[in-house]
């Protein structure tokens, strides 16, 4: 049974309560002031799912992609920007007040709010059962149905164009996406990355080992596409795992080199397919212009944990003694070695090992270290050890406040003081932000 209820309170992220008689429901999605149709999890839950929304907020004023009802890869379509910014703004220092932290914060815009993203993953499917073949978005809250996203706003022109001419290319030599539920077909994902400096293009497609790919024709078809950019790397990944996501269980580099290169406050990155790298290239340089501008590293010996392709650790060399970047990722830290070689920086040294596993050989003193984990936030196990070193400074840069406010929290328990928190709005149109914290050490304590 389904009930309507008028959204009164929201959360980051993207989570909105609205009361029905007399019980408060949760929802995920939903905006503050919508009346919306939900349907509750179970007789006794107070967990809901959105299913319609009956009228619009007042602040929905803006105007959203057409695809918008059924997709679900954004958030805040409807909103115009500064009302979406200033939207999260409140969700996020709600938050803080909630976790003790309490002070005015300020939300830094992305530069760029529409055609943004340099990358995407596609999934293969179909918009309704057996209906023809979609290459896009799972459909909201459907795992087995694709939205073809042919005019998604959040990427630039080459990418809605190379995924529609893909679609119609395996349409019209009539192959068949992979069917999640019995596990057969051929086609499974395709992942488009394009480098917003140079215009380089790298695709990559998925499929299973159901069927054979006609390399020459699919490179040759790739390469006839009237683009922008320009395509200077093609993948094809043999993948039959269960899961649905793109396993390299055989990857092969089917054209051109096994990277493209991008540019980032005048360094050069190599970037392979499963690479970290921001999706937003232009905001990315707006949050590392800021996380340099708030420490001084100059001659200083600094750790750069969870590194990535190390972005922030040779931007940071610039002016240290040296950088130490850890991070898990193998192809990562291979890249962030190459990155370095290209960028002529020599007082940088790469680490391929967990985090936790690595703090215990690190018997160096650092003057800093820069924290950019993942969104589960730092290994419980971990910060307490991180924190021994006792650095002066901590810069913490975090893809997601809940985790961030739960290890500030720790920070503040060993004696560590927030002196500065910025908003970096790196993924418009969607829940999600960065956050900068810049932490202080105010006296020792002992755990």
């Amino acid at each position: 049974m389904s009930i309507i209820v008028k959204i009164d309170e929201a959360k980051f992220p993207n989570l909105s309560r609205g009361k029905f008689e007399d019980r408060k429901y949760e929802i995920k999605g939903g905006i503050i002031g919508q009346r919306v149709e939900i349907k509750p999890r179970g007789k006794r839950s107070k967990k809901a799912k959105l299913l319609n929304v009956i009228e619009r907020s007042n602040i929905e004023k803006g105007l959203p992609c057409p695809h918008f009802e059924k997709c679900g890869g954004c958030t805040y379509q409807t909103l115009k920007y500064e009302d979406e910014l200033n939207y999260k703004k409140e969700l996020i220092e709600k938050l803080f007040v909630e976790n003790g932290i309490e002070r005015e914060l300020e939300i830094i815009p992305s530069p760029v709010h529409k055609f943004y993203r340099n990358k995407m993953e596609y999934t293969f499917g179909d918009e309704y059962k057996d209906g023809p073949l979609a290459l896009g978005l799972h459909v909201k809250n459907r795992f087995h149905e694709i939205v073809n996203t042919t005019e998604c706003n959040i990427v630039d022109s080459d990418f809605n164009k190379i995924r529609s001419q893909v679609r119609n290319y395996f349409e019209k030599i009539g192959e068949e996406h992979y069917n999640r539920k019995t596990h057969e077909g051929f086609l499974r994902h395709l992942l488009i990355r394009k480098a917003t400096k140079t215009g380089e293009i790298m695709i990559l497609l998925a499929t299973s080992t159901q069927s054979e790919l006609n390399k020459d024709e699919f490179i040759k078809f790739l390469l006839g596409l009237d683009l922008e950019g320009k395509i200077v790397s093609i993948f094809h990944v043999k993948n039959d795992s269960l899961s649905d996501a793109i396993v390299p269980e055989e990857i092969n580099l089917i054209y051109g080199k096994d990277h493209i290169e991008e540019e980032v406050l005048g360094l050069k990155f190599k970037i392979s397919p499963f690479s970290f790298f921001q999706t937003n290239t232009r905001s990315a340089e707006v949050l590392y212009t800021m996380a340099r501008e708030k420490i001084d590293a100059k001659d200083k010996l600094v750790f750069d944990l969870y590194s990535g392709t190390g972005t922030i650790t040779q931007i940071l060399a610039e002016s240290a003694k040296k950088v130490i970047g850890v991070e898990i990722v193998e192809e990562a830290v291979e890249a962030a070695r190459e990155n370095a070689v290209l960028n002529k920086i020599d007082n940088v040294e790469f680490i391929a090992e967990d985090v936790l596993k690595v703090l215990d050989d690190l018997d160096k003193n650092p003057d800093l270290i820069v924290l950019d984990p993942p969104r589960e936030g730092i290994n419980p196990k971990a910060i307490e050890k991180i924190i021994d070193f006792s650095p002066e400074k901590f810069l913490y840069i975090s893809c997601n406040p809940v985790t961030l406010v739960r290890d500030l929290k720790t920070f503040g328990n060993r004696g560590y003081r927030v002196e500065e928190i910025e908003i970096v709005d790196q993924f418009p149109k969607t829940s999600h932000v960065e956050c900068v914290v810049l932490m202080s050490r105010v006296t020792l304590t002992s755990k």
